[in-house]
């Protein structure tokens, strides 16, 4: 993970990403990680999940040295728990170390012993895992059945602070609503000018990309929090957890986390293990050879 986050920061969101998704389809499992065969399905190309989840191949070569060693005993599930864990702590070490800050980033204590399931769903990943054009309510519906809690959503969603979206995901918000909760200023009004001007309204450019945190993009803090205070959360799912008048707890805790990075770090790593914990209750499970393909 070192490797790869050194090369590029944006493979740390990559994976923290990917974990997210797996996770909230059939437990943590590592079905997101199956490619599609004649006699499987798999949730690659579930509508959440095409074009936006990336670092597959950085998965594949961390199995592929683990396997050297000791083969058939680390699933594919716990690598890619172990490597969300490890990209968080890289992206923030890897910048405070250059300021010598001396505050901590989240770290935290991983469960192991995940299996790795021999089916996949790509009718859950279209209907469990949240998408950008929801709104609260929806959302912390979908936290909630996976036994989560909203104080785990509005911490989890901290992990967009590395991460960007695509012009698909966020033309609406930006051509919406995006001048009512924005502050109206010459930097704020700035900014809408450059995500418009790569991302048209009337389509095409879908794939262009834009941070989520566009002060610190590669930096693992809480600045994503500090941006939904003015109003420019670049999602609608991000924004309306401060400006949604049904959002009376999430509004409190982004004020919380906004203000204290070390409560959001403390709340960040207790809700990724959480997340971490969501098992695969149906399927038994094993340990594939490789990622993309059950055992034969």
């Amino acid at each position: 993970m070192e490797c790869a986050v050194l090369s590029d920061p944006r493979n740390a969101a990559k994976i923290v990403r990917l974990h997210f998704h797996d996770c909230f389809v059939q437990g943590c499992d590592g079905s997101v990680l199956l490619d599609d065969t004649i006699t499987l399905q798999g949730e690659k190309s579930a509508t959440p999940n095409v074009d936006s989840l990336k670092g597959f191949e950085i998965i594949d070569s961390i199995k592929n040295k683990v396997e050297s060693d000791c083969p058939g005993v680390v699933s594919c599930a716990d690598i890619l728990a172990i490597a969300a864990r490890d990209s968080t702590v890289l992206v923030y070490m890897r910048v405070t170390f250059f300021f010598l800050t001396l505050v901590g980033g989240p770290d935290w204590e991983m469960y192991l012993g995940r299996k790795d399931s021999k089916t996949a769903s790509y009718e859950l990943a279209n209907s469990n895992l949240p998408v950008p054009s929801e709104g609260i309510l929806p959302i912390i519906t979908k936290f909630l059945y996976q036994g989560l809690s909203v104080t785990d959503m509005v911490a989890l969603s901290g992990s967009h602070t590395i991460g960007v979206a695509r012009c698909q995901n966020y033309r609406a918000r930006i051509y919406g609503d995006y001048t009512v909760t924005a502050d109206q200023s010459t930097a704020s009004e700035s900014y809408l000018n450059d995500l418009r001007a790569s991302c048209p309204a009337a389509g095409g450019d879908d794939d262009t990309v834009a941070p989520m945190d566009n002060v610190t993009p590669n930096l693992f803090d809480n600045s994503y929090y500090q941006i939904l205070l003015r109003g420019e959360g670049l999602l609608n799912s991000d924004q309306e957890m401060y400006s949604s008048f049904l959002g009376v707890q999430t509004k409190q805790l982004v004020l919380q986390y906004a203000h204290d990075p070390l409560a959001f770090f403390h709340q960040f790593a207790q809700s990724m293990v959480a997340m971490g914990n969501i098992t695969n209750a149906v399927d038994g499970g094993e340990v594939r050879r490789n990622c993309r393909f059950v055992n034969t």
